[in-house]
């Protein structure tokens, strides 16, 4: 038990450690993270959301996310299967449906009665609504997907914010802590 204490807390400490690397610019030694300079583009995001919406996957390629792409086309694939299946199918029954009430009789579903053949098209035609509206949630959620993650690729993370374990005394009962604290420094 104390063991296995001893060994979280050395594996915190060590991920917890922070360097920091220096260059030497005209006699004195400068920070590199100081010299640092991102330029922040205001209309990626736009521009991502955008490339998403022309071409699904593609605003996750121009933020270099291409992971992503497989499960965009994933998704809206596998939706898009379920509805054009759950509209071929409401189309099969709701033809013989008709079919029947024009007084043929001789079709592929005989041995189903009419009754039978309504709730099977209220079924499909239930599933292929909501087949279509995954869909469009997936199709929205691709676009938003791009927007926010272009938005997060401009945000400043450097050593200046850090998140860090720390053990620290109960004052109450005189026992080590282990707590998690965030710094920023400004």
């Amino acid at each position: 038990m104390v063991r296995s204490f001893y060994i979280i807390i050395l594996v915190f400490l060590l991920g917890s450690s922070t360097s920091f690397a220096q260059k030497e610019l005209g006699g004195g030694l400068i920070a590199l993270d100081s010299i640092k300079e991102t330029k922040i583009n205001p209309l990626a995001p736009a521009k991502a959301a955008f490339y998403s919406a022309v071409l699904p996957g593609m605003g996750q390629a121009y933020n270099k996310k291409y992971w992503k792409i497989p499960l965009v086309y994933g998704a809206l694939g596998t939706s898009i299967y379920f509805y054009i299946n759950n509209n071929k199918k409401y189309h099969q029954y709701r033809d013989v449906y008709k079919r029947r009430l024009e007084g043929y009789t001789g079709d592929e579903f005989s041995y189903l009665d009419d009754t039978r053949l309504i709730a099977a098209q209220k079924f499909y035609q239930k599933n292929r609504d909501l087949s279509a509206l995954i869909t469009a949630l997936f199709y929205i959620l691709n676009i938003v997907d791009a927007n926010v993650d272009a938005h997060l690729m401009q945000f400043n993370v450097n050593d200046k914010l850090t998140v860090k374990p720390n053990l620290y005394r109960n004052e109450i009962t005189s026992r080590q802590n282990l707590g998690i604290s965030m710094s920023i420094k400004l």
